[in-house]
């Protein structure tokens, strides 16, 4: 049984970093995953083959890339997840108010995941929903790590972090204090020239869930302007994550913000 029980493990676990390196979104050659994964090529081809036969991986010549079944699945989780569903209203919310594109993210070791993303702009960005990028180039990220050492037990949400990285390791101790002092971060041009970034974490001082943030060109994001707009929704998201709260409708105060 320890026998079986290993060997179950172990496949797993293959299958996961298979999995997970299609993460990028990019389609990769069977030789790529191979060196990728550390796997034999025998190997990485069994487990493709399987992958492509349950949907888990779609094949097109000699590339491979995600097929049906993860979209699926990250849909359904997405709808039932109790983040992505307080936060989706608030960032149509913030969204419509300012015009800008709005992401949600959790922390990932030392990567934000985007959860969520509304919005459109003149830019090309690289974040999509599932996606990461670097914590530290990302003020979603900075946001996050500046509260890392808030979010061993999160019971009011159900929601858990991954072992993430020292704050310190990645950021500036004055950096970290100002963001935990004013609870917001902001990014210019590292990690996208030409763009800019405000984030806020979620959560109430003592735990952190996630982050939201707004993104847009560096000359139309007023990092000054947008900081309470941005923390008011991050407020309104933990605040729908708490039964006995409603959600403040943000609209007009976003707003009156922004176009002051």
């Amino acid at each position: 049984m320890a026998l079986d029980d290993e060997f179950s493990n172990a496949f797993i676990a293959r299958v996961a970093g298979l999995l997970d390196e299609f993460h990028t979104g990019d389609r990769l050659t069977l030789s790529e995953l191979s060196t990728r994964t550390g796997l034999p090529r025998s190997s990485t081809h069994r487990l493709l083959t399987q992958l492509v036969e349950h949907g888990w991986v779609s094949k097109r010549g000699k590339t491979y890339a995600l097929g049906r079944t993860p979209l699926e699945w990250g849909a359904l989780a997405r709808n039932h997840d109790r983040l992505h569903r307080a936060a989706h209203p608030v960032l149509h919310d913030l969204h419509s108010a300012t015009g800008l594109v709005v992401h949600l993210a959790v922390l990932e070791g030392g990567d934000v995941r985007y959860v969520d993303k509304i919005g459109r702009g003149p830019l090309v960005l690289p974040s999509r929903i599932g996606g990461r990028q670097p914590a530290h180039r990302t003020a979603l990220g900075k946001a996050l790590l500046a509260h890392t050492r808030l979010h061993a037990s999160l019971p009011a949400t159900g929601c858990t972090y991954p072992s993430a990285p020292r704050a310190e390791h990645l950021l500036s101790r004055n950096e970290i204090a100002h963001i935990r002092e004013r609870r917001v971060a902001h990014e210019r041009e590292e990690s996208v020239p030409g763009v800019a970034c405000v984030a806020a974490p979620i959560g109430n001082g003592q735990t952190c869930v996630g982050a939201l943030s707004v993104t847009g060109p560096v000359d139309i994001v007023d990092t000054v302007g947008l900081a309470t707009p941005v923390r008011l929704a991050a407020r309104a998201v933990w605040r729908a994550l708490s039964p006995s709260d409603s959600r403040p409708h943000l609209t007009r105060s976003v707003g009156q913000r922004t176009s002051a």
